[in-house]
């Protein structure tokens, strides 16, 4: 968490608190004043967002709607109720407590440290080891437990990994089983594939093995 980065919009009062702190040493902020800027640089560089604002409207709910960097809300929400998009945010009221933002901030930043291990990257697709599920284009498939399995397994290797391989690794069943546990899982996946991404050509395998 050491030197993350933090976005500031709205008012520039909070950037010049937090920088005479030592409780924000460890963490290099940058004010913004145009509210595309700051998400479009937030989203590139995956900083923490932190919004001090007045009023909240819908037309800002919209635009952090599309984003995936984790954000915290300050403002004054007694007269309105107010849900944020997404898992990684907060909402502090104004007036608040520093310790109590500084909290919000190492919760925020370790949550998603965790939710960005959990992601592959292969072939265009967004693989999420927690959430089991496979995304693309805003699309996304529900996955089993051995289907991930198998997708970190293929993810992990540039050779084509064999149907005894995928066998003791996956399910820990010995090469010499007579299962067709592994084709009937394979077939299965590939089809879910085909059927929501429209593509007949991600698992492939040869006369060594599977592969991606």
């Amino acid at each position: 968490m050491d030197n993350f980065s933090i976005a500031i919009f709205g008012d520039k009062i909070l950037l010049e608190i937090i920088s005479q702190m030592r409780l924000f040493s460890n963490f290099r902020a940058k004010y913004y004043d145009d509210l595309d800027l700051c998400l479009n640089e937030a989203e590139r560089e995956n900083q923490l967002v932190v919004f001090l604002i007045k009023e909240v409207n819908s037309n800002f709910i919209r635009k952090i709607k599309k984003m995936s960097f984790p954000l915290i809300l300050i403002t004054d929400f007694s007269k309105k109720k107010i849900i944020l998009p997404g898992d990684l945010n907060e909402i502090l009221n104004i007036p608040f407590r520093i310790l109590e933002f500084k909290k919000k901030i190492t919760f925020l930043t370790a949550k998603n440290q965790f939710k960005r291990n959990s992601l592959i990257h292969l072939r265009g697709y967004i693989i999420d080891k927690n959430e089991r599920k496979i995304k693309k284009n805003n699309l996304e498939l529900q996955l089993s437990e051995k289907e991930i399995d198998c997708l970190i397994l293929f993810s992990q290797n540039k050779q084509p990994i064999s149907r005894n391989i995928v066998l003791r690794k996956v399910w820990n069943y010995s090469p010499d089983s007579e299962t067709h546990t592994v084709e009937t899982h394979i077939h299965r996946l590939r089809k879910k594939i085909l059927d929501k991404f429209n593509d007949n050509d991600f698992v492939k395998n040869n006369n060594k093995g599977y592969y991606i």
